[in-house]
């Protein structure tokens, strides 16, 4: 399947599993919490958990190898998630360099994610060798979960840093 033959397919409401075409889902499910309902302060905590997670991947190669870690499809989500909350669109060459693996890779893994609606593309009105990908809303919806878990998991573990348990947490 092509990736254009794959967009039809999800512009026409059907979503494809491992390659091939399915019909519309039904089965009910909706996001727990839509991302329009958070509040500004939800979103603003949200993505500086988001930006942070981001920029202590990038640092992790001061301590360890960088070839002990690859996770592409967590990066471009958590850029595509930074970008959709700060309002800017991302071409499809950006979301791949931001994932830090060969082009190949991080193509292949934004297949997989428009495959399972949490990713879209769109085309470059100007310029039609150039398409921009962005995080769907049932993509966002699950960032905002995901990222709002994480931050409510670190409260509970640090409190809000200054106990001596969470000083003596960090020193370990």
């Amino acid at each position: 399947m092509t990736v254009r033959s794959m967009r039809a397919t999800l512009a026409s409401g059907r979503t494809i599993i491992a390659g091939r075409r399915s019909e519309p889902r039904t089965d009910g499910q909706v996001p727990a919490v839509a991302a329009d309902t958070l509040d500004a302060a939800t979103i603003a905590c949200n993505v500086e958990v988001a930006r942070e997670i981001y920029a202590s991947r990038r640092r992790r190669h001061k301590f360890l190898p960088v070839d002990l870690f690859g996770e592409p499809t967590w990066d471009i989500l958590l850029d595509l998630y930074l970008a959709a909350r700060e309002d800017r669109r991302v071409p499809t060459t950006s979301a791949c360099i931001g994932a830090h693996v060969p082009p190949t890779t991080a193509l292949r893994w934004l297949r997989i994610l428009e495959a399972r609606g949490l990713v879209e593309r769109e085309d470059d009105g100007r310029d039609g060798r150039r398409t921009f990908v962005r995080l769907t809303r049932a993509g966002l919806v699950a960032m905002d979960g995901c990222l709002a878990n994480l931050h409510a998991g670190i409260r509970r573990a640090f409190g809000d840093g200054t106990s001596a348990d969470a000083r003596l947490r960090l020193a370990e």
